[in-house]
């Protein structure tokens, strides 16, 4: 039986952020990913944002992570020319009883660490964004857009670099055992000092056999794209809602707008696209955007956020569960890593890299 040092399983964009910085730590990696190319769920099916870590409870994982993988990674495209653009963001009040709310959040952001924060009051959303309707609003000039596949080429670049692996289209049926754990693939078996759980949607499945592993949640969120020009050159966002931030407004770097995503419940994974939230998605846009064009809205696609409890939980932090946690020597399991997991992946790398060489 082959023996590896390290085992990551999935190659989305913390996988791949995760077995980048271990091999570049000197550390023998083998990623493995079941599909045919990397990135093909949660990673390539969300907004493509960079966050800047406003909204989390002061002190959470969440928090933590965004703040400081936002530098990483704007560092990180920087020097690897991944297209990128701190293009920033509004998030609206767009009635006075919703005032107290974004105003929370303007403290909330600066005891996180985000001290770039500014309010704009209804005359100054006007001067930056003319369409959008509000009474107040805070402007995030750090948020950002990426490219989140030419990202991920970028971190696969860098893991092979440095002499780590990725096999594609290698299944992985379970996991036994620990120190060293079994990873039992349809071709083979291979022995690892430590297995790194990073896959996403099924992470829940490969942590089962550890104490404290929650049952997996789903939640589906719909894009729409907008077709013509945009009335908009930032990013546009309403108030947050349950498991989501609301349906905003993004664009991508090519300029084209889409809105979404919304926060449907479902109890399987199915990225089908169901048509009859359009109605719910006009009526959310059309508060801080009244001059929609619901015939502009088209269909796009759907993303998936891996929960670890239930809707009525509340806020749900990222889960890096060690040995510490389940007490299983040489695995890691990163549990309910949705947004903003994108933003945070390098800083993820970080803590998981400290764990494996401690």
């Amino acid at each position: 039986m082959d023996k590896v040092e390290c085992v990551v399983l999935g190659a989305g964009v913390v996988g791949l952020a995760v077995a980048s910085r271990l091999a570049m730590a000197g550390i023998e990696v083998l990623v493995l990913e079941q599909h045919n190319a990397i990135g093909t769920q949660i990673s390539s099916r969300n907004s493509e944002v960079i966050h800047a870590g406003i909204y989390y409870p002061v002190g959470s994982t969440k928090a933590q992570l965004c703040v400081r993988g936002k530098a990483l990674l704007y560092e990180h495209c920087d020097a690897f020319g991944v297209p990128h653009r701190r293009c920033g963001k509004l998030i609206v009040a767009s009635h006075a009883d919703q005032l107290d709310v974004v105003r929370g959040y303007l403290r909330k952001g600066a005891r996180n660490q985000v001290h770039d924060l500014t309010w704009l009051s209804a005359a100054q959303i006007k001067v930056i964004e003319p369409e959008v309707r509000g009474v107040g609003a805070l402007w995030s000039p750090s948020t950002g857009i990426i490219d989140s596949h030419a990202y991920m080429v970028s971190l696969q670049g860098q893991l092979e670099a440095a002499g780590g692996c990725l096999s594609l289209r290698t299944k992985v049926e379970h996991v036994s055992g620990y120190d060293p754990t079994i990873i039992h693939t349809e071709a083979l078996s291979l022995q690892a000092r430590w297995l790194i759980n990073c896959a996403g949607l099924s992470a829940s499945q490969f942590a089962a056999d550890t104490a404290g592993c929650p049952r997996p949640y789903y939640a589906k969120g719909h894009y729409y794209a907008y077709s013509g020009q945009s009335p908009f050159r930032h990013l546009v966002y309403p108030l947050a809602e349950p498991g989501g931030l609301g349906i905003h407004a993004t664009l991508d770097l090519a300029g084209q707008l889409k809105f979404g995503p919304d926060v449907c419940w479902i109890d399987q994974v199915d990225y089908g696209f169901d048509e009859s939230v359009f109605n719910d998605f006009v009526a959310a846009v059309m508060a801080y955007y009244p001059r929609l064009d619901p015939a502009r809205l088209h269909p796009s696609y759907t993303g998936i956020r891996p929960k670890i409890a239930p809707r009525e939980a509340g806020f749900q932090d990222f889960r890096i569960d060690g040995p510490a946690q389940h007490g299983v020597k040489g695995r890691l399991n990163l549990l309910g890593i949705e947004s903003p997991g994108l933003t945070a992946s390098l800083a993820i790398a970080e803590e998981v890299v400290s764990l494996v060489k401690a």
